[in-house]
């Protein structure tokens, strides 16, 4: 596989737990399957620690999501966690950029509990919708995800 650019879409870095399932499981599972991540929680602006005794105000909202915009612009497939009681407003809205931008699109969602509207779906069936339809699926572990980004056909000209 020639360098392909996977933008990783989801809550992880909001969490302790999500932060160290990203480093330790996601990042590694990733990279050995061979992609080059485009990865928004490698660029979040983190204000200096209490160390430097100066309160810092919040990165600017704009910019950062800006700035996720054009890494979804520079890759060629988005893995997107869809973990939780519901799918994160951000990967949801990540979701639907990467389908409008031509972007295929792969889910995975190991949580047991059914979240979508009905028997068919297993998220918000919007959500599910701008998958399927981006050429992606939503599977019910990580593995399969990335198998499944493998087998995606390489990127189009856009």
């Amino acid at each position: 596989m020639r360098d392909r650019a996977l933008y990783l879409a989801g809550p992880d870095g909001f969490t302790e737990p999500g932060r160290l399932f990203h480093a330790q499981v996601l990042v590694p599972k990733v990279t050995a399957a061979g992609w080059r991540r485009l990865d928004p929680w490698d660029y979040l602006d983190k204000p200096p620690g209490p160390a430097d005794g100066v309160a810092q105000p919040p990165p600017d909202g704009y910019a950062i999501g800006r700035r996720n915009a054009d890494l979804i612009d520079a890759a060629d497939a988005v893995l997107a966690n869809l973990e939780g009681t519901d799918v994160d407003s951000g990967t949801a809205a990540e979701i639907g950029y990467a389908f409008g931008r031509g972007i295929p699109v792969v889910g995975f969602r190991a949580d047991d509990r059914r979240t979508g509207e009905n028997l068919g779906t297993t998220v918000n069936l919007q959500v599910e919708y701008f998958i399927r339809a981006s050429g992606g699926a939503v599977h019910d572990n990580l593995d399969d995800a990335i198998a499944a980004l493998g087998r995606l056909p390489g990127p189009a000209p856009r």
